[in-house]
């Protein structure tokens, strides 16, 4: 066979030095039919094989493959025989040869008899239909590397596309990622399509019917009936019917969370994470004649306008005090202020955040766990409950919890009340310092603290003192003019006559 090499060197001798066949074909030891037909294609030759490789060890097994492959029409798609099994069962039948031979058996036979996917382009309306979708990956926050569920949401006309991260795939996370979702896009699709998600809708088999019904899960039909939009769900493994969000899924984690993402808390990275998708507006698609921004620019006044308030996305119980004041919701238990406990309680469990009310009173908001079993405390919950039992102070959780945290500056006070009050009095005076945190910012009262100790106030009188000279507002001295009472001008400023105070001493013996 000629190579390309070959090829050109004979059509240059031949067209362009004026050679003949015959002088070529003894200069370059090709034969004169091999030259002629390079002069006649131009195209080179592809290489095609007339016979089948043989496989002597395989070739006596082949027809087992063959019917093993067969029985897949018959089992289930996930008990399948697969490359590895078929080996197996055929080596334990006798064959002798590798397992990579089985596999490029089989894999040349699917090639033979699977037709390529193709798949349909799709043109869609502006401000009718966006596509909804959940990701996974790794990312470090607070110190702690852990696997965060992403959000993602696009328009399919403008493909403007929303990531948000959260620690689960729960209901409240997926409700709320619509909501900042539509404030991203300032406004609401009319049609939205989603996966057989748990959070949206659950698979029953219909007695009637005979056959697998979806149904839509009753939160996420309020939240719908909200915001006024259609949803649609695609049929179970056809991730086609919403390929943008997919490939947005995976634009979303190799462009946004590649390296794995740092930050001190979810707001934190979240707000990095959204100006990405901003800075997205730049970007323009393949084949599209408008950036993401200028398309959606024409598509947002297309969208259902927002609603005046956005929805409420939480999951709301109502739960039995524990006798140490404490709300528990999946597993995990939050205080309550002591002074403000209830038998029973509401709890609104946000993405981020655990509230607990009474009625219309709010009483208690805590950062939501999602560990198991926890216990989250907030010291100045109970810090009335300890300034009636002193004694508790040493051992109380959540007075221990706190002292792992607060500034130097505390100890060293409590040391210096101890030694001075050594009877209790010192703790006592203590707590006292500590419930001023109810009533001032805690970087206030630390600076006041610190104050005190400088000033050698170490008391409640010396910190709330502190704390007046922080928080009132320091009026500039005047000077006070003497000019027509020369008489005062002095005063103040002469020596003391101490005599006089040994006189009152002596009348007070």
């Amino acid at each position: 066979m000629l190579t390309v090499e070959d090829r050109e060197a004979i059509r240059r001798a031949y067209y362009l030095e004026k050679k003949s066949i015959r002088q070529i074909a003894r200069e370059l030891h090709h034969s004169r039919r091999v030259i002629r037909r390079a002069i006649n294609d131009p195209q080179p030759e592809t290489y095609q094989r007339t016979l089948i490789k043989p496989a002597p060890v395989l070739g006596a097994f082949r027809t087992r493959v063959e019917a093993l492959l067969a029985q897949n029409n018959q089992l289930p798609k996930k008990q399948h025989y697969t490359a590895r099994k078929i080996y197996e069962t055929i080596a334990q039948e006798g064959y002798e040869g590798s397992e990579s031979s089985v596999r490029k058996y089989i894999s040349e036979g699917k090639k033979e008899h699977q037709s390529p996917k193709l798949f349909l382009p799709l043109d869609y309306e502006p401000g009718q239909d966006a596509q909804c979708d959940w990701g996974e990956a790794t990312a470090i926050i607070a110190g702690v590397k852990q696997t965060v569920q992403y959000f993602v949401m696009r328009l399919c006309y403008s493909r403007r596309t929303f990531v948000m991260l959260f620690p689960s795939q729960n209901q409240e996370c997926f409700l709320y990622g619509h909501v900042q979702a539509f404030n991203f896009f300032g406004g609401v699709p009319a049609r939205i399509s989603y996966d057989n998600l748990a959070t949206a809708v659950k698979l029953a088999f219909d007695k009637k019917d005979k056959r697998t019904k979806r149904f839509e899960n009753r939160t996420f039909v309020a939240f719908r009936s909200y915001y006024l939009f259609e949803s649609h769900f695609c049929t179970p493994a056809a991730g086609w019917e919403k390929g943008q969000v997919e490939h947005g899924v995976k634009f979303s984690r190799e462009n946004y969370l590649v390296p794995i993402p740092e930050a001190a808390s979810f707001e934190e990275l979240n707000q990095g994470i959204l100006e990405r998708c901003q800075q997205d507006d730049k970007r323009r698609v393949n084949r599209q004649p408008l950036t993401i921004g200028q398309a959606w620019e024409q598509e947002r006044p297309l969208l259902q306008p927002l609603p005046r308030f956005p929805y409420d996305c939480c999951d709301m119980v109502t739960v039995r005090l524990t006798r140490y004041s404490q709300a528990t919701y999946e597993t995990n238990r939050y205080s309550v202020p002591v002074k403000r406990a209830r038998r029973e309680v509401t709890i609104k469990a946000y993405p981020f955040q655990i509230e607990i009310w009474d009625d219309k009173q709010l009483l208690a908001t805590h950062p939501r766990c999602y560990g198991r079993e926890q216990d989250i405390f907030d010291p100045l919950h109970y810090i009335a409950l300890i300034a009636e039992r002193p004694g508790a102070f040493d051992y109380a959780t959540p007075m221990k919890q706190w002292r792992k945290e607060w500034p130097q500056s505390y100890n060293k006070m409590l040391a210096i009340l101890k030694e001075k009050w050594s009877e209790g009095r010192g703790v006592q005076e203590f707590i006292r310092i500590l419930q001023l945190h109810q009533d001032y910012p805690a970087d206030l009262v630390e600076q006041a603290i610190e104050q005190a100790l400088t000033f050698g106030c170490v008391h409640l009188d010396g910190v709330l003192l502190c704390l007046h000279q922080l928080t009132e507002p320091k009026e500039p001295t005047a000077s006070l003019d003497l000019s027509d009472r020369p008489d005062l001008d002095k005063v103040g400023s002469q020596p003391v006559d101490l005599s006089r105070y040994e006189k009152l001493l002596k009348y007070s013996w």
